[in-house]
């Protein structure tokens, strides 16, 4: 059966907020496997360290699999450093969310993040055969491209994984957003990001809601819904279930996701206790069904 994971927060949150975040999800959350480390910018990673390792500990006597993920880019010396640190870990899972660590994982199990970019099956049987073992797509990826990518991952005995709430992540740049629109620069941003758990919404000229900012990542405004689609896609072959964490209660939504997916409550069930969070921002499944990937589209209704 499928299972759900938690995705790597990928905000600059308070370490002792994240830590008890971490320490709440290994007491009370039901997703089988999470996933830990800075993914987004290497300037946040000291923050968390001395709390890795007891989070870590935390979640694997819960019976939660901890997988380690690497930085999304690697632009300076410091970040290689960084990289190839990761790559030399023993004994642990790791998700891969740059091309530069293949370099040193070569033949050695490990798993491709959500941050690289996968988009065929040729692409997931080259990684497969270099080692590895699991795929967590892109958010943009609409269902026959999904179906295609859980066949491929099928025959190369690896899982394949998708994101079903949270924010879209869509770009990452070597510029840093959140610094720039305080009138800093990326080296002194004083670490601005912070200043906005979920990301920064930004408008389109006309006022309208569309995207967020963290730090150098551009994530979609709305916040991606797939609770409906999650029966549809385990029959495509999709192992496993990415919930990305936000600063609502993500105890509360891994128990609707996971009641929903256990057939416990039906979809609509699971959509109003959803709802019944209090997220600001409204939710869409476009890239899904094939439409633009802000928009909504309600269970049972064909695309037009």
């Amino acid at each position: 059966m499928a299972e759900l994971t938690l995705g790597p927060n990928l905000f600059h949150w308070p370490a002792e907020a994240l830590r008890d975040f971490y320490f709440r999800i290994a007491d009370e959350a039901p997703v089988g496997t999470v996933y830990l480390g800075e993914v987004v910018c290497s300037k946040r990673t000291p923050f968390f360290d001395d709390h890795l390792e007891p989070v870590a500990e935390r979640l694997a006597r819960a019976g939660k699999q901890v997988v380690f993920c690497s930085l999304s880019e690697v632009v300076i010396a410091r970040e290689r450093k960084l990289l190839e640190a990761f790559a030399r870990q023993e004994g642990r899972a790791l998700e891969v969310n740059n091309t530069a660590a293949l370099l040193h994982l070569q033949g050695r199990p490990h798993r491709i993040g959500a941050l690289m970019n996968v988009y065929n099956e040729a692409a997931l049987a080259y990684l497969a055969r270099r080692g590895a073992t699991h795929f967590a797509l892109l958010a943009e990826l609409p269902k026959p491209v999904i179906a295609v990518l859980a066949e491929a991952a099928k025959t190369a005995e690896a899982g394949i994984e998708v994101q079903v709430f949270g924010r879209a992540s869509l770009a990452l740049s070597a510029r840093c957003y959140h610094a720039r629109a305080h009138g800093r620069v990326k080296d002194n941003c004083q670490f601005v990001c912070g200043e906005d758990p979920d990301g920064m919404a930004l408008t389109t000229m006309n006022g309208q809601l569309f995207l967020a900012v963290n730090g150098i990542q551009t994530l979609s405004y709305t916040y991606v819904d797939l609770m409906a689609e999650m029966a549809e896609m385990a029959a495509m072959g999709v192992t496993h279930f990415r919930l990305m964490p936000h600063g609502c209660d993500m105890v509360a939504v891994a128990r609707a996701y996971d009641d929903v997916l256990a057939g416990r409550i039906a979809a609509a069930e699971g959509a109003d206790r959803l709802r019944g969070l209090g997220i600001a921002a409204p939710f869409s499944n476009g890239f899904y069904h094939g439409l633009p990937g802000h928009e909504w589209q309600p269970p049972g209704v064909a695309a037009a």
